[in-house]
């Protein structure tokens, strides 16, 4: 058998000979968790483009440096990525021992920018263009599916993407803390008034800025819908790892706070404190999986990203474009895949945000066939009218 013959025989076979742990059949001992980021993360900030010079150019005061030996420059991945240099500690071991990877150009085909519209559509995975069931969410449908497999919630009340025929438990978690606007996220918010029109009322009248303040804060609660922040999550994710070994298989946690339309930062600040804590928690979940990790399947989503450019008050506004996350013990990691192109100005959608090029139906479709061993009417019946497409890390 020549080389190429045995390359097309290999691809056509998708259970066969890739990775000596997949699963043949539904129900033989995979584990999922899916990780939503309530209001669009900046993806952007967590894998670095630094090959772009368009990105440096685009965000001078928000910009990840390129990699260098300094503390805050970002963690060279290849020659075109980086990864945010907060995560050194805690997911940059995992994607050097090959259980992490990166899916950017990432999401749904939802142009609407609305937090609630594309949450939604997410959650419900069906088509766009087609009658939509809103007591069907495409994790219940997978729980349907594989006949026996216990889901869970990590939420105070079932989230859209777990409603549907099947029973599915919810639990919200106990040591997170809820969204709030820290004292340095005040005096950036007040800050960012100065030398404008309402600087002297903000200064002159404490009225003005409470009002200011308050509907921020009502806008980032609004966008993370009741969900926890991720203060405190590191707690959590033991628990979590404990449930998904002793009573479920699959399981879901929303987690707000994303929507960093003010002062995100760069290596520091307000985003980087998210990173670090949700980057701390995921690795602190697959240690307390131990053995059970080579058979776990991590993907983290957001509705969408942000705008590729940073705004006047150094944060970024609702985008397209997102980086999925997909993490385990036994994943081909290591590696950023899915259909990607060159970044720059020419290549933004509607000269805004990154395009979306791997639809979030497809790759999940495609990771679910392989984790269950899934057949294609299976994969319709979760995602329908989708053709799952093979990102190779299963």
């Amino acid at each position: 058998m020549q080389r190429r013959q045995l390359l097309q025989w290999l691809a056509a076979a998708p259970l066969v000979g890739v990775s000596s742990r997949l699963i043949a059949a539904p129900g033989a001992g995979s584990r999922l968790l899916l990780v939503f980021l309530r209001g669009g993360y900046d993806a952007t900030s967590l894998l670095v483009p630094h090959g772009s010079d368009f990105y440096y150019a685009a965000r001078p005061n928000i910009a990840i440096a390129r990699p260098n030996s300094a503390t805050d420059a970002a963690l060279a991945l290849d020659s075109d990525w980086g990864l945010h240099p907060v995560l050194q500690q805690s997911l940059y071991p995992l994607y050097q021992n090959r259980q992490l990877a990166f899916v950017p150009f990432a999401g749904s085909e939802d142009l609407s920018r609305s937090h609630f519209e594309t949450q939604d559509s997410i959650e419900l995975g069906q088509p766009l263009n087609g009658r939509r069931d809103f007591q069907s969410g495409f994790l219940n449908r997978l729980a349907g599916v594989l006949r026996g497999e216990r889901a869970i919630a990590l939420t105070e009340q079932l989230p859209l993407i777990m409603r549907g025929e099947v029973q599915i438990a919810n639990q919200a978690l106990r040591h997170v803390a809820k969204l709030a606007l820290d004292a340095r996220q005040v005096g950036l918010i007040n800050a960012m008034y100065a030398n404008t029109p309402l600087a002297r009322q903000v200064s002159d009248g404490f009225g003005v800025r409470d009002e200011i303040m308050r509907e921020l804060a009502a806008e980032m609660d609004s966008a993370s819908r009741n969900a926890a922040s991720s203060k405190g999550f590191e707690q959590e994710a033991r628990r979590i790892a404990r449930l998904l070994q002793d009573k479920y298989s699959i399981g879901f946690v929303d987690i707000g706070g994303w929507d960093t339309h003010v002062g995100q930062g760069a290596a520091s600040g307000y985003l980087a404190g998210r990173l670090d804590e949700l980057g701390r928690g995921l690795a602190a979940f697959a240690e307390e999986m131990g053995n059970n990790w080579n058979n776990t399947v991590v993907v983290v989503i957001s509705e969408f990203g942000r705008t590729f450019r940073e705004n006047g008050n150094r944060g970024t506004d609702h985008g397209h474009g997102s980086v999925y996350w997909v993490l385990g013990g036994g994943i081909g990691g290591g590696r950023i895949v899915g259909e990607q192109m060159r970044i720059d100005r020419a290549s933004l959608l509607q000269d805004r945000d990154l395009p979306v090029l791997n639809d979030y139906r497809t790759l999940l479709g495609g990771l679910l066939r392989r984790l269950y061993g899934l057949n294609a009417a299976q994969c319709a019946q979760i995602f329908p009218a989708t053709t799952p497409v093979d990102l190779g890390l299963l």
